[in-house]
Order: structure tokens, then sequence, then C-alpha cells
């Protein structure tokens, strides 16, 4: 029996071009946390957020995909704030280290920072803390930008 083609992998849509607007929408945003317009410029982004009982793990901690989630979207909107337009990126790899756990009721802050953009990879890094300055969690990840418009055919 002939094998079918896989679909194509889906790619992300252009993001909204004013980023806080944008930001008031998706997982992040469902989990509780937001981006701080404040504390945030381009190449740098301020995720903020309370700890409540739905964060916490069976260990009555903070499960380490909530330090993840606002991570990844520091770091991300860094990237995105860095964007051309017709430009679009999505995380391609990311670590996290877990340094001390999170209790409810903390109010945790990530900043994300792109530590350099090329033409198709960003890198970037970020640090979760609490609000007494100390360091919960910090991260590395990349991203990769491609254009939404199709590629030119090559020349030939």
């Amino acid at each position: 029996m002939p094998r079918r083609a896989a679909p194509p992998d889906p790619r992300p849509v252009a993001p909204t071009p004013d980023l806080f607007v944008a930001a008031r929408r998706g997982f992040h945003h469902e989990v509780g946390f937001g981006i701080d317009a404040g504390r945030s410029r381009r190449g740098v982004v301020t995720v903020t957020g309370r700890v409540e009982p739905r964060h916490l793990n069976i260990n009555g901690v903070v499960h380490g995909g909530v330090y993840a989630t606002i991570l990844d979207t520091a770091m991300g909107a860094a990237v995105v704030s860095l964007l051309n337009a017709g430009e679009t990126t999505a995380t391609t790899s990311l670590y996290v280290e877990f340094l001390r756990a999170a209790r409810e009721g903390e109010t945790l802050t990530a900043r994300g920072e792109v530590l350099r953009r090329g033409r198709h990879i960003a890198f970037a890094e970020g640090n979760l803390t609490g609000s007494d300055g100390r360091r919960f969690s910090q991260a590395r990840g990349t991203w990769y930008i491609w254009s939404t418009e199709p590629a030119a055919a090559p020349a030939r």
C-alpha cells in the first residue's frame, strides 16, 4: 500500500504588530501571567504574575511547567520585539534550570533578553525572580525566524 504524504508542519502566523495587545491572549495569559509593558523594551521583556493554587504541583510548590511557560514567554516576546515586518518566530529549544521552589502567594518576575538575533536564529536568556530578588530559575533558548512570505524560486 502506498504511503500518504504527511501534511506540512504548521507554521506560526505573523504576530500582531502591537506585542502588548497580542500578549493579552495565549497560554501564558490563561496561566495568569502577563507582560509588564513598563519594564519591557526592544529586545527585553518582563513577565509577571502571582502564584495561585492552580500553579502548584503535588508537593505544594510551583510546577516546573509554570517556570518554563513564563520564561519562554519573556524570552520569546523579547525575540518578537525585534522582528521585522513579514517575519515570524517559534521556540526551537528551551533549557530551564530550577534553582529553588516558589510557593503560593509569591510574585514571580521573568525577564527575557535577546543575546543575539541573526537572520534565521535568535538566542535569548531569562531569569525568574521573586519579589525579594531571589532567583528561582534561569533559562536559555533559541528561536527560529522566518519570513511569512513564500521563498522566491531560485534563479536559473
